[in-house]
C-alpha cells in the first residue's frame, strides 16, 4: 500500500520534473523559448489549482481505487502526448492535461489511507507517500535524464508513460474495491472552512516560497556563487533528499494534540533557511546548509498539512478537504516563481531570498495563529464539560 501510494504521488507530478530536466533538449529540438518553458510550471500548477476542488469531489464520489487508476492513466496519457509533441501549442496542451493527476493525487491517496490503513500508522504512511513527489524529481533528474541522453528525450518520456500504465494496473489489482457511492453526498463547497481554511492559506504561502527555491536555487548557484551547472543541480538533489527524510519524520511526529503546532514550527525553520540562502551571497558554503534546511522544514510542511487534513476532515469530505488544501499549495507554486523572477531578472537574488523569507514568515504567522485558536477552543470546551 505504502509503495503504491508513493509511486502514485511520484507520477502525479513527474511531467513537470521531466520538463525541467529535459528543458535544454526541448529548447533545441522543439524550438521552445525559455519563457514558454517557464510557463509550463505555471500552466501545470494553475490547472491543478483550478481542478483540485472538483477532483476532491470526484474522489469522494467514485472512491480511491478508481481515482488512483484514473490518475495514473491520465498521467501516462499526458506523458505520451508530451513525448509526441510537434511544437509549443501541443506541448502546453499536454501539460494542462497533466494538471488533472496533480488535482487527484492528494485526495485519492489520503482517501485510500483513511480506507485501508489503521489510524496508528496513518502518519507514517502519509509522510512516506508525500515523499513520492521528491522521488519523482529524482527519477526525472537521474535515470530518465540519463536514458534521454542515450536514446533521445521522446523515448525517455514514453518510457515514463508506459511505467505509469503498469502502476495503474498494479493499483487496480492491489487496492480494495471501492465502497458504493454515498446516497446523499456531502454538500459541495469550493470555499474552505474552519481548520481547512487556515491550512489552505498556510499552503498558499508555503507553496510560494518552496516553488521559488525549487525554480531558482540552481540558477542562483551558477550566476552568483560561481558553481558549475552540475554542482548547482546537486543543490536540488540535496533539497529533495532532505525533503524525503523530513516528510517521513515530521509526519510520524504529527500526532493529535501536537500536530497543529508543527506547521508554525516548520515555517519558522523555513524562514531561517531562506535567511541562509541570502547569507550565502557572502559565505557561499552556507547554500548547502540552506538547501538541507529548506527540505527538512519547508518541503516537510505539506506532509504535515495532509496529516492534519485527515485528522480534521468532516464525514465524507476527506477528498474534498484534501483537494482544497492542495489547491492552495498549487496556487502558491503558480504565483511564487514569477514574483521571484522579477528580482532574479535584475540579479537581485538577495532581495529574492528575503521575499521568500517573508512568505515563510507569513505562513508561520497564519499557522501559529490557528494553533493558538485551536488550543483556546479546546480549553473552552473542557471548561464547558
Amino acid at each position: 500500500m505504502t509503495a503504491l501510494l508513493t509511486c502514485s504521488m511520484a507520477f502525479s507530478m513527474l511531467q513537470l520534473f521531466l520538463l525541467g530536466a529535459l528543458g535544454p533538449r526541448l529548447v533545441d529540438e522543439l524550438h521552445v523559448s525559455t519563457t514558454v518553458l517557464g510557463l509550463t510550471t505555471t500552466i501545470g500548477f494553475g490547472t491543478a489549482a483550478v481542478l483540485s476542488p472538483f477532483g476532491g469531489r470526484l474522489v469522494d464520489r467514485i472512491g480511491p481505487r478508481r481515482s488512483l487508476v484514473l490518475l495514473l492513466l491520465v498521467s501516462g496519457g499526458a506523458l505520451a502526448l508530451i513525448g509526441s509533441a510537434p511544437g509549443t501549442g501541443f506541448l502546453l496542451a499536454a501539460v494542462a492535461l497533466g494538471g488533472l493527476p496533480q488535482a487527484l493525487a492528494n485526495p485519492a491517496t489520503n482517501k485510500a489511507i483513511l480506507t485501508a490503513v489503521p489510524p496508528a500508522r496513518r502518519g507514517a504512511v502519509t509522510g512516506t507517500k508525500q515523499s513520492g513527489v521528491q522521488a519523482g524529481a529524482f527519477a526525472a533528474g537521474l535515470p530518465l535524464a540519463a536514458l534521454a541522453g542515450g536514446v533521445g528525450w521522446r523515448v525517455a518520456v514514453w518510457t515514463a508513460a508506459a511505467a505509469a500504465a503498469v502502476v495503474a494496473l498494479w493499483a487496480w489489482r492491489a487496492l480494495p474495491a471501492d465502497p458504493p457511492a454515498p446516497a446523499a453526498p456531502s454538500r459541495f463547497s469550493a470555499v474552505p472552512r474552519g481548520a481547512i481554511a487556515w491550512l489552505t492559506v498556510f499552503s498558499v504561502l508555503l507553496g510560494c516560497g518552496i516553488a521559488s527555491v525549487n525554480t531558482y536555487v540552481a540558477l542562483f548557484g551558477v550566476r552568483r556563487l560561481g558553481m558549475g551547472a552540475t554542482t548547482a543541480a546537486a543543490l536540488v538533489a540535496v533539497l529533495g533528499a532532505a525533503g524525503i527524510v523530513g516528510r517521513i519524520g515530521w509526519a510520524k511526529a504529527a500526532r493529535p494534540g501536537r500536530a497543529e503546532w508543527l506547521p508554525g514550527l516548520l515555517a519558522a525553520g523555513a524562514v531561517v533557511a531562506a535567511g541562509l540562502l541570502a547569507a550565502s551571497l557572502r559565505t557561499a558554503p552556507l547554500v548547502w546548509v540552506a538547501a538541507v534546511a529548506v527540505g527538512v522544514f519547508a518541503v516537510s510542511g505539506n506532509a504535515v498539512s495532509m496529516v492534519l487534513v485527515m485528522q480534521r476532515a468532516g464525514p465524507g469530505r476527506a477528498g474534498q478537504d484534501s483537494a482544497l488544501v492542495s489547491a492552495g499549495f498549487f496556487a502558491g507554486f503558480a504565483v511564487g516563481p514569477p514574483l521571484f523572477g522579477v528580482l532574479a531578472e535584475t540579479g537581485r537574488y538577495g532581495a529574492g531570498w528575503l521575499l521568500v523569507a517573508a512568505e515563510f514568515a507569513a505562513a508561520c504567522a497564519v499557522a501559529t495563529a490557528w494553533a493558538v485558536r485551536e488550543r483556546r477552543a479546546r480549553a473552552r470546551a473542557a471548561v464547558t464539560t
